[in-house]
């Protein structure tokens, strides 16, 4: 997304700048730039992608009030696991679990064992469902 606003040499006139920071991908930008942006954070929390984006690269620290949203998208979860809490998240296995690439990848990256739970959902996927099956035989 183009900061329109920074191309600007009166950002605060143009319509929309007062309120930018209600926008969950503008606000991640700029507080990817500039830092922790506390306005922006209520918003930005409601959207997995920029809320886990806004973990790793700005808060680098867990965001308890986030994890709700994050947990619910299983691309990000999975992210979430892995980058910021370093380990399994069990409040987000539920989710994880029924997206074939992104359960196979908590698998073999977070939690480094089988997952009787998740294999119904992994097996549905062929791609997935093979790697899942390599992994476990090197266990």
């Amino acid at each position: 997304m183009m900061d329109l606003y920074s191309k600007h040499t009166n950002p605060e006139s143009l319509y929309g700048y007062k309120d930018r920071f209600k926008i969950p991908s503008f606000a991640w930008e700029e507080a990817f730039a500039t830092g922790e942006w506390t306005e922006a954070e209520p918003y930005i929390m409601k959207d997995p992608k920029y809320a886990c984006r806004y973990v790793m690269y700005v808060m680098e620290r867990r965001w308890p009030e986030a994890e709700p949203y994050i947990m619910k998208d299983p691309e990000y979860a999975y992210m979430y696991a892995k980058w910021v809490i370093n380990g399994r998240w069990p409040e987000a296995e539920p989710y994880i679990m029924k997206d074939p690439k992104y359960a196979c990848r908590y698998v073999m990256y977070v939690m480094e064992r089988r997952w009787p739970e998740a294999e119904p959902y992994i097996m549905k996927d062929p791609k997935y469902a093979r790697k899942y099956k390599e992994f476990i035989r090197t266990l």
